[in-house]
């Protein structure tokens, strides 16, 4: 028996004897755990290449390396992406929506390892972006691949490509309810309990997995050692709208950077540029080097004069100084990022986005405690609160921001103030940028959707609406032969069709009816009362179910003619097609 065989037997037998549900929680923790496996490799890999460069100085001395190793890193990732994938990656969270949307949730398989790959040289050298879009899209996916060699629909493979994508966000961060809520929140995916349940199994996998294999130093955590004082309720909201404006700066500086790189259609160009620059920045601003989470770090645990190491105002003794210097901290992480990624690199913008946004915290506590002496602001909270609110205004994503920032700190005895000032920020943010830094191209692309629109859509078959009973008209017949079709149609549609039923016109029951009691009339050829449909009144079998919608939207028609090339297969109705999306709606939703 051939391989072939034997898995096509496999799939019959599991498609018998295991319901679909049962078989996606299954897969969901395979899933999890290869997510926590890949995580935990990603972590390992860029950890010890930026321990070995930086283990190479002492930290008094100003780092040449700074400027080099990053442009080193992103020429690496462009010679892998360019000669070994011949590929281009893409940006990880737009990427997988886009597939969702367009590609029927089918992902390249190379995009499992090749995104890991990417990520671990563009960060472990040096290039300031985060690890997340590396890891979900590996997640996400090893969820499609799993999907298509399953053979699974569109809804389970969408769903798997969630699972994937949560269980690699819980893996990286440890932090599984943020990672359920991220894939609600920003992967559109539906609130039921059909999607819920199999991204709880990965998502706590995931996180599990890459806890048991990753040293504690080493995963995204912070400790909440001071208490929330109700008394600072106006310095947060102060924080909240600082954090606000500083997402609205983080969407236009990004994009602005992007149409900027967008003149330089070569690739070495790019990296040129955009490398040589990120080594500038870099050099002035070492705190920027890879993610940032370290420098978040030493804020927390009380030493955030630790930031001035390796640069040119670390013998400051001005009071302003650490303020002064985290301030261009929160301008110069931002344009640091987009010169990774614009200059060939592999890199997330969530890291980015919430440690500017530490930066915003500690710098406004800072300040406000340096200009009023014993007011006491506690620097760590609003480091941790900063970090939410940018991120949340930044991705247009509170309650993912707010879950996130709660789970890498414990700090849930902080959730008042994470919820207050991040609301602030978001609605400032979205008062400035109608969709989110994820879905802001694919918004002018029109390829944005919601998840179980989308989902129904496709469940949907153009074979599955067709009508058959509007009857057929030849093209040489006249007045008289259709009166009698008249008698027999319930349609006040009648087609014409000339030789193998190519497609002729339509003759409409109206535009016939004061002539039809005329006997004088009755040999007028039938082609004298017919209308020639416009191509958007017209589908063909082929055609996606979007696409129909589409234009039953755009024409206000009640019916679509239905060709096969030139032949004439049948009609669907309006009527039919909402019909079969609401009892697919209610099947989606009645599933567990």
């Amino acid at each position: 028996m051939s391989k072939n065989k034997a898995f096509v037997r496999f799939l019959i037998w599991r498609a018998k004897k295991i319901p679909d549900q049962n078989f996606v929680l299954f897969l969901s923790v395979i899933i999890g755990f290869v997510a926590g496996l890949a995580a935990a490799l990603l972590k390992f890999i860029v950890i010890s290449i930026e321990k070995r460069l930086l283990g190479l100085y002492d930290s008094t001395d100003q780092i040449i390396i700074f400027f080099f190793f990053p442009l080193f890193g992103i020429f690496l990732t462009v010679l892998f992406l360019k000669y070994v994938i011949r590929d281009n990656v893409g940006h990880g969270v737009p990427r997988i929506l886009y597939v969702i949307s367009k590609l029927d949730g089918s992902m390249r398989n190379h995009k499992i390892f090749s995104s890991l790959v990417g990520g671990s040289l563009t960060a472990g050298f040096g290039g300031s972006v985060g690890l997340e879009s590396p890891i979900i899209s590996t997640g996400a996916s090893l969820g499609s691949s799993i999907g298509q060699f399953l053979r699974l629909n569109y809804k389970y493979k969408t769903l798997l490509i969630g699972c994937g994508a949560a269980g690699a966000m819980a893996s990286i961060f440890t932090t599984p309810i943020a990672a359920v809520i991220f894939a609600f929140e920003v992967l559109l995916l539906d609130l039921s309990s059909a999607s819920l349940v199999p991204l709880l199994f990965a998502s706590v996998t995931g996180a599990v997995t890459t806890k048991v294999l990753t040293a504690e130093q080493y995963l995204v955590h912070f400790k909440v050692t001071e208490e929330f004082i109700i008394q600072d309720i106006p310095f947060f909201i102060i924080l909240g709208v600082v954090t606000g404006f500083v997402s609205v700066y983080f969407h236009f500086m990004h994009f602005t950077i992007i149409k900027w790189f967008s003149r330089f259609k070569s690739v070495w160009t790019r990296l040129l540029i955009g490398g040589s620059l990120l080594g500038v920045v870099l050099y002035f601003f070492p705190p920027l080097f890879s993610e940032g989470y370290d420098s978040i770090r030493e804020i927390v645990s009380g030493e955030p004069e630790l930031l001035l190491n390796y640069t040119f105002f670390s013998e400051s003794n001005f009071a302003w100084t650490l303020v002064i210097f985290t301030v261009f901290l929160v301008i110069f992480k931002v344009i640091a990022t987009s010169l990774t990624t614009e200059a060939g690199g592999v890199g997330g913008i969530f890291a980015p986005a919430a440690v500017m946004g530490g930066f915003t915290g500690f710098a406004l506590s800072r300040g406000l405690n340096t200009l009023f002496s014993g007011m006491g602001l506690h620097e760590s909270n609003f480091t941790l609160i900063g970090m939410a609110s940018v991120l949340g205004g930044v991705l247009l994503a509170p309650l993912t921001a707010i879950f996130l920032i709660a789970e890498m700190s414990s700090g849930y005895e902080l959730i008042v103030p994470l919820m207050l000032s991040t609301s602030i920020a978001y609605l400032i943010a979205k008062t400035f940028n109608k969709h989110s830094i994820f879905t802001q191209k694919l918004s002018e692309m029109g390829d944005m959707f919601q998840y179980r629109d989308k989902t129904v859509i496709k469940q949907l078959k153009v074979k599955a609406l067709l009508e058959k009973d509007v009857l057929t008209i030849s093209a040489d017949k006249t007045l008289g032969d259709i009166v009698q079709l008249v008698k027999k149609s319930r349609r006040n549609i009648f087609v014409v069709i000339g030789e193998k039923k190519t497609f002729i016109g339509m003759v409409k029951l109206d535009d016939v009816r004061n002539d039809m009691f005329d006997l004088s009339k009755y040999e007028e050829p039938i082609t004298d009362y017919m209308v020639s449909p416009l191509d958007d009144e017209k589908v063909q079998l082929t055609d996606d179910v979007q696409d129909i919608i589409n234009k039953f939207n755009k024409t206000g028609n009640y019916n679509m003619i239905v060709l096969d090339g030139e032949r004439y297969i049948g009609i669907i109705s309006r009527a039919n097609l909402l019909k079969a999306y609401r009892e697919n709606m209610i099947a989606d939703i009645n599933d567990y």
